[in-house]
Formats: C-alpha cells, structure tokens, sequence
C-alpha cells in the first residue's frame, strides 16, 4: 500500500503579508509606493518575493498602511526579523502606569459609566456607575471574561430594555464590521457573525426613530430602576503606544444625552 507524501502549505511570505494589506486597504501599487516615497518597481518586487525589504522598510510601509502593532509583528517575523512590539499583561508591574491611568479616568467619570475593553471588547474593567446599565442580565453574560458587545444585544442582555434597539444594534454591528475590515482579526470576525445571527425581533418591536433635523449622534436609550437613561458614548485610546496589549485597549464612556439622565447617575450615586 502506497501513500503520496504529505504536502505542507507554505507560510505566507513577508510580500505576501504586505500585499494581502495594501489591497484591504483599498490601495493600488501606487497608491502606497506614492504614500512610502519609493519606487512602484521595488515595491512590486517585494510582494512578489523579488526583493526582500530591510526591517526599516517593513515597519515603514505598515505605518503607511495602518497596520495593528500585533499584525507588524507577524510582518516582522515573516521577513526575518525579531518582533519589536512587546506585549505585556496589564497586570505586569511595567504596566502599572498604564493601569493607573485607567483606574484614573474611570473613577473620574462617575457618576456616569465606563468601562475598559481589549480588542475583542472583553471587559477589562469599569468604574461603579455601570451597575445600572447591567439590570436584569443573565449571569452568564456578565461573569469573566464578559464580552460587552454580547452584552448589549444578547437577547438576554441589554436588548429587551433598550427602547431604540433597532438604530443601537445597527450602529453596534457597522461599527464591529468596520473593525474586522481594518484589522482582519478572526476572533471579531466570528463575533461579529455571531451577533447578527441573534434574533431581531426585539428591533422589529423596538423600530429606530426617524431622525431628527438636530441629531448629532445616535444616543442609546436604556429603561432602568432609575427611569429612562439616555447615552452617548466615547471612545478614548492611548496616544502613541508602542505596547500591544495598550494599542488595543480602549475607554468607553457614557455621558448623559439629556438632563434628566445626568440628574438620575447623580442622585443614585449619592
């Protein structure tokens, strides 16, 4: 009895990388050898494997290309370099700064919510204010490591308080889709597939308002032991980090869309 040999796929080359970037990107050869300051002859010898770019090359054309610090690792890696990009747990004490700073602008915030989340927005932490926003869940949802966006449109999750569930789950879904296309992260990828996938009968029950000539932004209005709530969130990131864990962390708060809300986090918190 006879067997064929066994055939083992070959890793994906450093211009194979590049090239599977410039064209989610939406860009032409062009486009990026214009935006790197070199020629469109060397770049396409790079992703054909014709010519091998020096380290200072790669790290140039991912910043050009906006690529996740994790993603300019594997660049790294696949052109036979040592990854630059370190990636530390924030409970490791060299993190202690960043972590500080969290803590900081979490507490700062109350009496309304925030909360922190890693790149697959899992719940890294939150200041004491959330509680309100977390009513009737099931337990299962909210226990470590909770997920946030299953959270919020889990039919066992915020979706049944949530009175305009149809704008907020739209703006919830073009948002996580905009993140798988600019980080093609498989884990999101499928979380996103996941969420869709939820029933939607509860946005049919919940239509979206028609907007309104003055509508800056989609608020989420929320029913809760406190009365009717209404958000606005914000996203704040770090500046310049050259961590991962820090590059794909992010703060998320909540601040009142009108009066009534603000005075209902004041009172409770008092």
């Amino acid at each position: 009895m006879s067997t064929s040999p066994a055939r083992t796929a070959r890793a994906p080359r450093i211009g194979d990388h590049l090239r599977e970037w410039r064209q989610r990107r939406r860009l032409s050869q062009m486009d990026l050898a214009l935006g790197a300051e070199i020629s469109t002859r060397h770049l396409s010898f790079v992703e054909t494997g014709r010519a091998s770019p020096s380290r200072e090359m790669i790290l140039h054309l991912a910043e050009q290309l906006d690529i996740p610090l994790r993603e300019r690792n594997v660049l790294l890696v696949a052109g036979g370099f040592a990854p630059v990009f370190p990636e530390r747990s924030l409970a490791d004490p060299a993190q202690a700064a960043a972590r500080a700073a969290i803590d900081i602008v979490l507490n700062a915030h109350e009496p309304y919510p925030a909360i922190a989340v890693d790149r697959h927005w899992t719940l890294i932490a939150q200041n004491g204010a959330i509680a309100p926003l977390l009513e009737g869940c099931d337990p299962s949802l909210i226990e470590a490591p909770a997920n946030v966006m299953r959270i919020g449109l889990h039919p066992k999750g915020l979706a049944p308080r949530i009175e305009n569930f149809g704008e907020w789950r739209a703006h919830l879904l073009m948002r996580l889709k905009r993140q798988v296309e600019l980080t093609a992260d498989p884990v999101l990828v499928q979380l996103h597939a996941e969420l869709s996938a939820y029933p939607t009968d509860i946005a049919t029950r919940r239509a979206a308002r028609p907007a309104e000539a003055n509508d800056l932004f989609v608020p989420v209005r929320l029913a809760s032991s406190l009365g009717p709530l209404s958000f606005v969130s914000t996203t704040t990131v770090f500046g310049t980090p050259i961590d991962v864990t820090l590059a794909e962390l992010a703060i998320e708060t909540f601040l009142p869309a009108d009066a009534a809300t603000a005075e209902a986090l004041r009172r409770a918190a008092a």
